[in-house]
């Protein structure tokens, strides 16, 4: 075989190859919280009180959705979780929904964080992790998984639903003290995903509107890293039922539903998906709507 006909086949076989390896679907990251996504009924919580037909609406905003890993949080039991995603997700429910922790559970209702992640993607489960020092604290643990997914090296994942009362400016109070330290226990578990060189997500509901230009708390949670915040720019245009008034919808002025990114991974197409208004007003959706990115 000449040295051109080789040149050839070599060239050939490599633009071959380049185009399969560029033509790698992006991954779908997305988060939602679904507000007090319980099965049954409960007379305490009346958004938890869902019919067939909202169950219904939100499989079908799902389907919408679409997405390769869906970070969730609210969501009291697999049962519930899995009439919204069908059987094509595996659903991972954080750690503290087990007998292990059963001292820090609510006796009704709890919400957790965790993972649906779609059939074929494979993962590695690792602990959920506490965010605040306090063995005793009821609030959310965060949710992680290293998932394999279209890039060049696993992504690190967390779900994430931090304290709320503080979306703002920091204020001498209990609810800003609390957000502070987890924004810190963040730093340090981003800092670790740094110092190996890994790639990483943090998404979740962060009840605080990371875009704020110097914002406190992501000056906090991103101390000394590269993180980047890919919900930066993200329009604003989720409308939810208003509380004051079931007939009328309101929308929220910032985003507090993030993705923070690190590593190699660079995210494009990120969006909020809106609910149309009239299942706005007409089913039991949730107080969130769901954003999501396309990361490679």
């Amino acid at each position: 075989m000449s040295h051109r006909i080789l040149h050839a086949l070599t060239f050939g076989l490599g633009l071959l190859f380049f185009s399969f390896s560029t033509a790698a679907d992006p991954t779908v990251v997305a988060t939602w919280n679904i507000e007090w996504l319980a099965s049954g009924s409960n007379h305490r919580i009346e958004e938890a009180n869902r019919t067939d037909e909202d169950y219904q609406v939100l499989a079908k905003e799902f389907d919408k959705l679409n997405p390769d890993v869906l970070a969730f949080q609210e969501v009291n039991d697999v049962d519930a979780l899995r009439r919204i995603v069908g059987n094509e997700y595996q659903i991972y429910l954080s750690d503290r929904s087990t007998s292990k922790y059963h001292h820090i559970q609510f006796k009704d209702l709890n919400q957790y964080t965790g993972f649906a992640i779609r059939n074929g993607i494979e993962y590695v489960q690792h602990a959920d992790f506490r965010l605040l020092n306090d063995s005793q604290s009821k609030l959310r643990f965060a949710s992680y998984m290293v998932i394999e997914a279209n890039t060049s090296e696993p992504i690190h994942v967390v779900s994430v639903h931090l304290k709320a009362g503080c979306s703002g400016a920091f204020k001498s109070n209990r609810s800003c003290s609390i957000l502070r330290e987890q924004g810190s226990v963040l730093n340090d578990w981003i800092k670790q995903r740094e110092a190996k060189r890994q790639q990483y997500i943090v998404l979740g509901d962060f009840n605080h509107n990371l875009s704020y230009p110097n914002d406190w708390f992501w000056n906090v949670m991103t101390k000394q890293t590269k993180a980047d915040l890919a919900t930066r720019n993200t329009d604003v245009k989720c409308k939810v039922r208003s509380n004051k008034n079931p007939n009328r919808t309101h929308q929220f002025r910032s985003l507090i539903d993030h993705i923070v990114i690190g590593g190699n991974i660079k995210a494009y197409s990120v969006a909020q998906q809106v609910f149309p208004v009239e299942h706005v007003l007409n089913y039991k959706l949730s107080d969130h709507c769901p954003v999501k990115a396309k990361v490679h």
